[in-house]
């Protein structure tokens, strides 16, 4: 082979160091995607929940409503609000 010929013969593969890097590169990407799609799943199924408990909020404030007249309670001393006029939605 000429020196002519050698100059325009173009590599077939990259290096084995380069192709390491490639590979390493490829595979961490490839990771954090599958990570990532596992935090989307947790997310969905927490944003599930967070919609079952505000259900159950709403159901609970309707009996609270039924029971006491009103659903303005303090949730740190469990003291109910009444309107200031006392009239009240409670249906006996």
């Amino acid at each position: 082979m000429s020196k002519i010929q050698t100059r325009l013969k173009k590599p077939e593969k990259i290096k084995n160091e380069q192709l390491n890097i490639v590979q390493n590169l490829i595979s961490t990407a490839n990771k954090a995607q599958i990570e990532l799609g596992g935090m989307e799943v947790q997310k969905h199924r927490i944003l599930h929940s967070v919609a079952t408990i505000q259900d159950q909020i709403t159901l609970f404030r309707d009996e609270l409503k039924k029971e006491y007249g009103t659903d303005d309670i303090n949730i740190d001393t469990g003291e109910i609000k009444y309107e200031e006029n006392g009239k009240t939605d409670k249906k006996d």
